[in-house]
C-alpha cells in the first residue's frame, strides 16, 4: 500500500530535506528525510537502531539547508494497514519538535509525490526596515526602501514558460532548465515583504536567486526591465546573489 503525508518543518537545523550521500555512502547529518524515515520505521516496526531504515520516503521536491515547509508532500510504501488519525498523532510524538505531519492518505500505487505534482507554491519573506528587531528571527533585513510596484513589474517578466538558466545554481542536476511560472507577486505586510511564486517546477536555488536579482534591481535603482534582460541571457553571472534560505518556505504542492 502507498500512503502520502503532508509535512511541515523549520529547516534551520537540517542539511536540507534529502538524505545526503558522498561516494555512495550516507552522510551522518540531520535531514528531514532521515528523521521522517527513522520515525515512521520506529512507529511501524519498533526499529530505533536499524541503520537501514525499513521505510523509504519520496519527497515532492528537494528543499535546501535552512528552507522551511508548510506543505511538503511525501509518499511511502508499506504492507501494514494504518489508521490515519492514530498514526499521525503518534508520529508527531516521535518526530523532533521542528518537524510535524498531517493529512495521511492511502493513494494508488501509481501516485508519485514528485512526478505526479502539477504545481509548487513558494513564499519568500524578508524584513524591510533600517533597524533590527529582536523578533525578526532569522529573516533577512533589507535597509533600503523597496518599491513594491517595481518589484511586481520585474516579476511579471518571469511569468510564463522560460529557460531559467540565469537563476540556477551549479548544483542543478536536471538537464532541463525550462520552467513554467504561473504566478509571481509581491506585497507588504507591515515591515515584511512577501514574494509568492507558483510554478510547475523549480531549479536548484532558483527562487532565492530571483529574489537576489530583485534586490539588486531595487538596491541599484535599475529599471524593472533588467529582470527580462537577465532572464534572456541564460547566464547565471548576470543575475543577483542567492539570498539566505531562512525566509523561503514551500507553502503547497498541488496534484
Amino acid at each position: 500500500m502507498r500512503y502520502t503525508l503532508q509535512v511541515q518543518y523549520i529547516g534551520k537545523n537540517y542539511a536540507g530535506s534529502q538524505i545526503q550521500f558522498e561516494k555512495g555512502k550516507e552522510i551522518e547529518t540531520p535531514t528531514i528525510q532521515g528523521e521522517l524515515e527513522k520515525a515512521i520505521s520506529t512507529l511501524l516496526f519498533g526499529n530505533t537502531e536499524n541503520i537501514n531504515r525499513q521505510i523509504k520516503t519520496v519527497f515532492s521536491g528537494r528543499t535546501d539547508r535552512g528552507v522551511n515547509s508548510e506543505g511538503q508532500v511525501i509518499h511511502f510504501d508499506t504492507d501494514k494497514s494504518i489508521v490515519a488519525s492514530k498514526f499521525v498523532y503518534q508520529l508527531n510524538e516521535i518526530l523532533p519538535s521542528d518537524i510535524s505531519v498531517t493529512d495521511l492518505n492511502e493513494v494508488d500505487v501509481k501516485f508519485h509525490a514528485q512526478k505526479s505534482a502539477k504545481r509548487r507554491y513558494y513564499r519568500y519573506v524578508f524584513i524591510n526596515r533600517k533597524c533590527k528587531n529582536a523578533f525578526d528571527g532569522d529573516l533577512m533585513r533589507v535597509k533600503f526602501d523597496i518599491d513594491i510596484n517595481r518589484i511586481n513589474k520585474s516579476l511579471s517578466y518571469i511569468i510564463g514558460e522560460h529557460d531559467f538558466s540565469s537563476f540556477k545554481s551549479s548544483g542543478t542536476l536536471n538537464p532541463s532548465k525550462v520552467c513554467f511560472i504561473e504566478k509571481a507577486v509581491c506585497f507588504k505586510d507591515g515591515d515584511k515583504v512577501i514574494i509568492d511564486i507558483v510554478g510547475n517546477r523549480f531549479l536548484y536555488n532558483m527562487v532565492r536567486t530571483i529574489v537576489g536579482t530583485l534586490l539588486e534591481i531595487e538596491g541599484h535603482n535599475r529599471s524593472a526591465e533588467h529582470m527580462k534582460q537577465v532572464l534572456d541571457t541564460c547566464d547565471r553571472c548576470k543575475a543577483g546573489h542567492t539570498v539566505n534560505p531562512y525566509g523561503l518556505t514551500l507553502m503547497k504542492v498541488e496534484y
